[in-house]
């Protein structure tokens, strides 16, 4: 089968355009990078790629795709791999509907409280939205992690995988914000949510810390740029 002429149409701050770059490393495809400057308005040529205007769009052998999950679950489904499992089995429609759950869950409980800290206009309401980040990771997610869910395996993936799946491609561009926001430098959350993060979620603590450590998910990650830009971001915002 002939390789894919893959174009991705992206912007290395955007954690959703990420999560595209995740799944193309992860499957060693080779493609053409187009950055989007996303401080500016979009060009004609790239409403027309994608008239929303949003990154990541992909050209896939001259189809285009648009949204983040869909294009990491196109990119997957596409070309089967450690990522996910057919869905035409009775295993891989489980884990399919596992992790689907588990990002559902991530975005819905979890992710908004790490917004409300980077908006917090307090320290006090930082430390409230932070703690409730945290309940959310440990009422939510550390359960979804524990190794009994899929026959007691224990790789340090999701479900007990050796290898990343889907799964941490969807969240890891977020993991790697929340486990760099909290230093001093940046302020954005709580100096305290390492700390508690190991005591009260101690599997989701190990879980993001090797996701993170994964060279598909830090390959383009500028954690200094990053932090820089999202403080300046957000008080330019905030006035």
């Amino acid at each position: 089968m002939a390789a894919p002429k893959i174009i991705l149409y992206t912007n290395h701050l955007c954690p959703w355009a990420h999560r595209a770059h995740i799944a193309l490393k992860e499957l060693g495809l080779e493609y053409e990078e187009v950055i989007i400057d996303l401080t500016k308005p979009r060009e004609p040529w790239y409403l027309e790629v994608n008239p929303r205007g949003l990154v990541p769009s992909i050209s896939y052998n001259g189809t285009i795709i648009t949204e983040s999950a869909i294009v990491s679950q196109f990119l997957a489904d596409a070309h089967p791999s450690h990522l996910l499992s057919a869905s035409n089995t009775g295993a891989g429609a489980l884990q399919r509907a596992r992790i689907a759950f588990f990002v559902d869950a991530f975005f819905t409980k979890v992710i908004p409280h790490l917004f409300a800290s980077l908006r917090a206009a307090s320290d006090a309401d930082r430390e409230t939205a932070t703690e409730a980040l945290i309940a959310g990771v440990e009422t939510e997610i550390e359960p979804l992690l524990a190794p009994a869910q899929d026959g007691g395996a224990t790789g340090p993936f999701f479900g007990g995988s050796e290898k990343l799946t889907l799964a941490e491609v969807l969240t890891g561009s977020f993991l790697l914000r929340l486990l760099l926001l909290h230093k001093p430098e940046y302020g954005l959350l709580s100096a305290k949510l390492p700390e508690l993060l190991e005591q009260r979620t101690p599997r989701f603590k190990r879980w993001a810390d090797t996701t993170v450590q994964q060279e598909s998910v830090n390959f383009i990650w500028d954690a200094e740029n990053v932090g820089r830009k999202t403080k300046e971001r957000l008080a330019a915002a905030a006035k």
